[in-house]
Parts: C-alpha cells; sequence; structure tokens
C-alpha cells in the first residue's frame, strides 16, 4: 500500500505528499486559457457552459479554477460578451490584444496564468468544439506527465459530426508529415485542447515563438526535445456551426509553416539557407490569397 501511494498522483502532485495531511489538503487550481478572435457568436455559449461545470466541480471541493479569455485583435463586440459573463463569474478574466495569431494569444494567457498561483495551465478553442467535460478529462488523466493533449485520432476519440474525405485526408497528410519530419509519436497536433503543468506552461511561454498554424507543433516539439513527457488523450469532438476553413488555401498554409518550422530547427540548418527566401516568398503569398 505505502508502495502504490509513493508511485501514484493527484493531478500532478505525488499522493505521498498528501497522506497526513488529507484535511488541509489544498485544491488544485486550473488555468483555462480561451484565445477568442471575432467569437461574439459563440463565445457566451462557451462561458456559460465552462463556468457552470467547473463551479460545480469547485462546490464539490474537486478542482479550483479560472477562466482567462484572450482576445485576439478582434473586430467584433466580443469584449462586450466577455466584460457581460464577467460580470457573474469573478473567476473569468480578460486580456484585449492588438497583435495577431492564436499562438500568441494561447504564450500571453500563460504568461498571465503564471502569475498566480495556477497548477495547471492549458487552453481550449472558444467554439467549444471540446466540452468542459473532455476538458475535464485532461486534468483527472494527465498524472506524472508535464502534459495532456486531446486527440481526435487515437483509439476511442469521436468526432461529430462525421468529416469530409476531403478533411480527413487533409488531417491524416498532416499528421503523416508531423511525425515524419519532427519524429513525434502524436497522431494529433493541432486539437485545440491542451493542458500542462506549471513548470511546462512556464518553459512554453519563455520559448515557443510560433502564431500560427506551427504553434502547436513547434510547442511539442520543443517540450519533448526539452524531455518533458506529453500524453495524448481519446476526446470526443465537435465541429460547430460557424466553423469555416478553406482547405486548400489552409492546407497549404499548414504545410508551409511547418516546412518553415523544419528549416529553423535543422541540423543542417546552415545547408537550407538557400530555400528560405523561397518559402518566404511562397508564405506571404498565400497569406495574402
Amino acid at each position: 500500500m505505502l508502495l502504490l501511494l509513493q508511485t501514484q498522483s493527484f493531478y500532478g502532485v505525488p499522493y505521498s505528499s498528501l497522506t497526513g495531511n488529507r484535511k488541509k489538503m489544498k485544491m488544485q487550481k486550473l488555468s483555462i486559457v480561451i484565445p477568442a478572435y471575432n467569437e461574439e457568436k459563440r463565445i457566451g455559449n462557451t462561458l456559460k457552459a465552462y463556468s457552470n461545470y467547473f463551479e460545480s466541480l469547485r462546490k464539490q471541493k474537486k478542482l479550483d479554477y479560472e477562466i482567462v479569455v484572450v482576445i485576439n485583435n478582434t473586430t467584433d463586440n466580443t469584449e462586450d460578451v466577455v466584460r457581460k459573463y464577467q460580470k457573474k463569474n469573478k473567476r473569468i478574466l480578460c486580456l484585449n490584444l492588438k497583435a495577431k495569431g492564436k499562438g500568441y494569444a494561447v504564450i500571453e494567457g500563460f504568461k498571465d496564468s503564471l502569475k498566480r498561483k495556477n497548477d495547471m495551465i492549458g487552453f481550449v478553442d472558444a467554439d467549444m468544439s471540446t466540452k468542459p467535460a473532455q476538458f475535464y478529462e485532461l486534468a483527472e488523466n494527465i498524472r506524472n506527465n508535464d502534459g495532456i493533449i486531446a486527440s481526435r485520432y487515437v483509439k476511442g476519440a469521436i468526432i461529430r459530426p462525421r468529416r469530409t474525405i476531403m478533411r480527413v485526408l487533409t488531417a491524416e497528410g498532416f499528421s503523416f508529415l508531423v511525425r515524419t519530419m519532427f519524429l513525434m509519436p502524436y497522431k494529433d497536433t493541432q486539437c485545440g485542447a491542451k493542458l500542462f503543468n506549471r513548470k511546462l506552461a512556464e518553459y512554453l511561454s519563455k520559448n515557443v515563438g510560433m502564431t500560427r498554424w506551427a504553434f502547436d507543433v513547434e510547442l511539442l516539439y520543443k517540450a519533448r526535445k526539452a524531455g518533458f513527457t506529453i500524453k495524448e488523450q481519446p476526446t470526443i469532438w465537435t465541429e460547430h456551426e460557424g466553423t469555416k476553413m478553406n482547405v486548400t488555401k489552409t492546407s497549404l498554409q499548414m504545410f508551409l509553416a511547418i516546412a518553415r518550422l523544419r528549416l529553423i530547427y535543422s541540423p543542417f540548418v546552415k545547408l537550407q539557407r538557400p530555400l528560405r527566401p523561397f518559402v518566404g516568398w511562397l508564405w506571404r503569398a498565400v497569406q495574402n490569397a
């Protein structure tokens, strides 16, 4: 029994450090960063659902939480909607950034979360493709790992509704390229729900620079290279109305983004310098298309 207590953990905290002090055990605290770009139509429902779910957990003394909405160069009324929900829940915080990019918004959210006593820090998409219960599963299953990522492509995962053949081929092709180019085992680097312990979140806040398509890949690549352990967790993922994507343009942007990332971190970086101007030109052309 003693051995079991020494080897298992509760949200990354060893049980052995909790024994003999159960009455004074402090609830672990979770910070959920939500990057939001022109999300006035969806962010309200997301904040309502996440607030209700995690407030229930807090009242049951299972887990404390905060929600950090990072508004990202938005041009609609996203901030007004968020401020409305802040009045209902003091655990909702808001940052309003002018710079573009989901990655930039997430990292700034991490930096803000690290100012407070949060034990776990993660992020989730504003459209609620990942329901609160699925995000909580990440917290339940992180255990002794430094991080955990929701995955749509491992055994046990469910995607609703079923994707078109084009979307399936695009996703599988991107996954294959990432695993081949970066030698990473993860089948789904792009799912918008990831959670990390405080140590890894702090490392990422200082070492990740990509802001858009390659953000998740760089995040996982750098964490893995630095020796952190990250688990892939099957999830239930729902694509909601209003989620729009130009498959052809997005596919090319994603490919070019990881190509640029591979060039940056290649051990043969000097030999590949002649390719950089061409990749940069092609990237700008696609961005402006």
